[in-house]
């Protein structure tokens, strides 16, 4: 019999979880690659050519570790910003920032609040810090911002997250009711800002930067607007002291140096930002079109994804989502009751939305007859 080293005792009862199914792997399972890509919201429009440009070139230099200290991208992001060096730390794209802020705040038992259907890979950090995760339903798609404080208040939390624009509704709230929620924390709960998608959206969303507040991180990333999923990276804003700490902990030499190179480089390309933008919104009202043309109801978005509200149970969206994918479109569903209901299907290129409208009609045929 063999003996195995003792797992920590939060490691032991977790189950074994993978938050997301890559498109990968169901490729692998059906022997067949994807029509159509569109439910990792990924941007498929890509990065600036003058990424692309620089990429190339650095490549032969990719036998070198990348800076330690993110010098150059730190300068340029905090240029961007108005904001100190100080003020930022880079990561492995939002999520390696958010385990790290999950590392640095949650001990065993400690308690973070978060809304019930919001991005699973946070819970996925919390759970693996022994954290206990209280979870506020959305309520009329969005997510709620006095039950979340209402927790807050009960609970007296060490984190509060919250995501605007949102995964997976891709609905927002407007700066204002962002800075009231602000207000309104007391100081000792940390608020983390998810504004992963804050791009895609109207500016009216963007709270003015505030680097004072001790409880309070942004977080922002080079995943979603600037079609740089694959190279994971992403940055925090905050406060100094705490943007200091992140130094005892991070991989430091986690953002490799074409990484590096590719967000510094997509950040001081605004024009080609600007363009995506207008793409993406195009394909929104596209998707959002299909949708109603089938008798479905698109949700507003500030995202680049559609969340379409199927019309009957979490049963139905399910099947209708196994119909698309039998028809090679690769979506995706919020899981969590209240939002199950729902399909997510993110902006593609134009082939893949015309594989979309050719495909709905008959998926829901299938879908309805189950």
């Amino acid at each position: 019999m063999l003996i195995y080293p003792p797992f920590t005792p939060v490691i032991a009862a977790l189950p074994v979880t993978v938050p997301f199914v890559g498109p990968e792997a169901q490729e692998r399972k059906s022997g067949a690659k994807f029509r159509a890509r569109m439910g990792a919201n990924e941007n498929g429009f890509g990065p600036s050519p003058r990424v692309i440009e620089q990429m190339v070139k650095a490549a032969p230099d990719m036998w070198m570790y990348g800076d330690p200290d993110n010098h150059d991208l730190r300068t340029a992001i905090a240029r961007h910003h108005g904001v100190s060096i100080k003020n930022i730390v880079i990561g492995e794209g939002i999520d390696g920032l958010l385990g790290l802020l999950t590392h640095m705040y949650v001990e065993p038992g400690a308690t973070v609040v978060t809304s019930l259907g919001a991005y699973p890979t946070f819970n996925f950090h919390v759970a693996g810090a022994g954290g206990r995760l209280v979870s506020v339903p959305y309520e009329n798609n969005h997510e709620n911002l006095e039950g979340l404080l209402e927790a807050v208040r009960r609970e007296a939390p060490q984190i509060v997250y919250l995501a605007n624009p949102d995964n997976p509704m891709g609905s927002w709230w407007e700066a204002q009711d962002i800075n009231r929620f602000i207000e309104a924390l007391p100081q000792t709960t940390m608020f983390i800002l998810d504004e992963a998608y804050c791009d895609l959206g109207p500016a009216t969303i963007l709270p003015a930067m505030d680097i004072a507040r001790p409880n309070l991180i942004r977080m922002r990333t080079f995943s979603k607007a600037y079609g740089l999923a694959g190279i994971r990276c992403g940055y925090a804003i905050g406060e100094e002291s705490v943007i200091a700490a992140f130094e005892k902990v991070r991989n430091h030499y986690g953002v490799n140096r074409m990484a590096q190179i590719a967000a510094q480089t997509a950040l001081e390309d605004q024009d080609y930002l600007d363009m995506v933008v207008r793409k993406v919104k195009a394909g929104r009202d596209r998707i959002a079109a299909i949708a109603a043309e089938n008798g479905l109801q698109p949700q507003p978005s500030a995202t680049n994804f559609v969340t379409v509200d199927c019309g009957k149970d979490g049963a139905f969206a399910l099947n209708l989502l196994n119909a698309l994918l039998a028809r090679g479109l690769f979506i995706r569903k919020p899981m969590a009751p209240g939002l199950d209901h729902c399909i997510r299907i993110s902006v593609g290129l134009e082939h893949e939305i015309d594989a979309l409208a050719e495909e709905m009609p008959g998926a829901l045929e299938v879908a309805r007859a189950l």
